[in-house]
């Protein structure tokens, strides 16, 4: 005797096959008394305190331990009647007890009921026996030997079908399949509609996997009495889920048709200006007040703005968009963002002015606080500088937006406006000051990478109190060079000083110019030169008007 139980037509997608049997039992009036994965009858009356459930459990236990114990014989079930109920017993243990509540809810005798549960216990003990006889299992190992060898075939042949296809899409490519153009735009090349055919055949490869798998492990399963019962709910898992998946992707299908829609509009969006800013920065395109340097963060904040304008209009179409789950993790990511990205937003904003306000370009050579050195790097969160040292300096852009900017390189290149390195030398007052701006003027324009014209020009910065400060302006292009250039500038000042006769002292020099050795160096003076000595002389005791020496 088979139960059938009155299930709804289409269960929630998220019960699983035990939680739908259970609802199903529920559903129907009584309990089941079931043997391994069979169904005998069903129990829908209630004796005294024990209810339909109660006694069926009871019921299914005793079949139970009878179906497992081979020396109960299954003939050895019978009838004993009592005054107000009918018992079925094997031996002298009681199987099953029928009521008069048992007989009504059935529409027939106890009698009667009693046969009918005899023959269903009988046959599905000898059904049970024979199931778990040894006979059974070993066809049931040679069945899943032969099920593994065919699924093995299965895969191999598969496997090498597939393969065959992948070489000939990709050997079509360019000939049977062509790009997508409209009049000469390449709208899809030939490439990506490949690779497309290619995920697409991976795609129905995998479907193809899985439900040669989905088919195979209920299978081998159903070999077995013992495992039977898992194949069947994984079977009615299956299903369930494969409607309840077709039911939402029908459902679903409208909203995915938008997706690919923004999706579609936006990639091909991004595909249109990216050759416009190419075309920007490398100058073969010009906007009035658009420089060049500005193509491609433009276009990468082109490309974020467009990315996120079709995420906020995509959102409400994608599945979950709506549930608390999907409400939770949305509250969590911003909260996360608000607490550790302001100092990363305030750096791209930064860089963003930075980028727009032409403070400095890859290559310049800037000073930023105490650091000195050529851009190597500007991206929207830190700008990398590399000192004549070879030293890189990461800065944050907040920090170089709030710092002094000093650019060396930027008007180097204009032929109206050079750059100007300039030093200051110290000199007493016994030197002609015409004299020291024809030497420091030498000097600068015996250096290399000083520009002859314009001409470099001198200024005395101060009338101290022991000397006047020279201060030496000379005109260069190069401002990568700059410690170089200075360098070999102080190297020509002391050649040049030293050939005309110009001590450089240090301020608050004092000397006894009589008897003490000239600060020039020794290459420059005269080959007969001697320091002079001391000389000597009296008030009291005049020599003739003539000074006395001490050698």
């Amino acid at each position: 005797m088979t139960v059938s139980y009155s299930q709804e037509k289409n269960p929630p997608v998220n019960q699983t096959p035990e939680a739908i049997n259970k609802e199903a039992i529920n559903k129907i009036d009584g309990a089941p008394v079931v043997l391994g994965d069979q169904t005998l009858f069903v129990i829908k009356a209630s004796v005294g305190s024990f209810s339909a459930e109660d006694r069926s459990q009871a019921v299914t236990n005793r079949i139970e331990i009878m179906a497992k114990d081979l020396t109960i014989p299954v003939n050895s079930l019978k009838i004993a009647d009592e005054p107000s109920t009918t018992n079925i017993l094997s031996g002298d243990k009681i199987i099953f007890t029928i009521t008069d509540g048992d007989a009504k809810a059935a529409g027939k005798t106890t009698q009667e009921l009693a046969n009918q549960y005899i023959q269903e216990i009988s046959n599905n003990i000898t059904k049970y026996r024979q199931d778990r006889s040894l006979t059974n299992i070993l066809f049931g190992v040679l069945y899943t030997v032969i099920a593994t060898v065919v699924l093995l075939i299965v895969f191999k042949v598969s496997n090498q079908i597939f393969n065959k296809i992948f070489n000939w899409v990709s050997n079509w490519q360019g000939r049977s399949i062509p790009a997508v153009r409209i009049q000469n735009v390449e709208i899809l090349p030939a490439s990506r509609i490949t690779y497309i055919l290619n995920n697409i055949i991976k795609a129905i490869r995998l479907v193809l996997v899985l439900g040669i798998l989905s088919i195979y492990v209920p299978l081998v399963l159903s070999f077995f009495p013992q495992t039977r019962k898992i194949s069947t709910n994984l079977l009615n898992y299956l299903f369930l889920s494969l409607e309840a998946g077709i039911e939402g992707s029908v459902a679903y299908l409208p909203k995915l048709i938008y997706l690919t829609i923004i999706i579609f509009c936006a990639y091909y969006l991004i595909k249109f200006i990216r050759p416009i800013f190419r075309e920007l920065g490398n100058g073969n395109l010009s906007l009035p007040g658009f420089y060049p340097e500005w193509a491609e963060p433009t276009f990468k904040l082109a490309l974020f703005l467009i990315i996120a304008l079709a995420l906020v209009v995509a959102l409400p179409f994608l599945p979950g968009f709506g549930s608390p789950a999907f409400q939770g993790i949305s509250v969590f990511l911003g909260v996360l963002l608000s607490l550790g990205s302001s100092a990363a937003v305030a750096n791209i904003v930064a860089g963003v002015i930075l980028i727009y306000t032409r403070a400095f370009r890859i290559g310049d050579r800037i000073k930023i606080n105490d650091a000195t050195g050529d851009i190597v790097e500007k991206t929207l969160f830190v700008t990398r500088l590399r000192t004549v040292k070879n030293v890189i300096i990461t800065i944050p852009n907040g920090t170089v937006l709030t710092s002094q900017i000093i650019n060396y390189s930027a008007l180097a290149e204009d032929p109206n406006y050079y750059l100007v390195l300039h030093t200051t030398v110290t000199l007493g007052y016994d030197v002609p000051w015409r004299k020291v701006h024809q030497v420091l003027t030498d000097a600068a324009l015996a250096t290399p990478r000083i520009l002859k014209e314009p001409t470099p020009f001198i200024l005395q910065t101060s009338l101290d109190d022991f000397y006047v400060s020279y201060e030496i302006n000379a005109y260069t292009n190069q401002s990568s060079l700059m410690a170089r250039i200075y360098s070999e500038l102080h190297q020509n000042i002391q050649d040049k000083c030293n050939e005309a006769d110009i001590e450089i002292l240090s301020p608050h020099y004092s000397a006894i110019r009589d008897g003490n050795q000239i600060t020039i160096p020794e290459n420059y003076l005269p080959k007969d030169y001697k320091a002079p000595g001391f000389r000597l002389s009296s008030l009291d005791h005049p020599s003739n008007g003539k000074d006395s020496s001490d050698q």
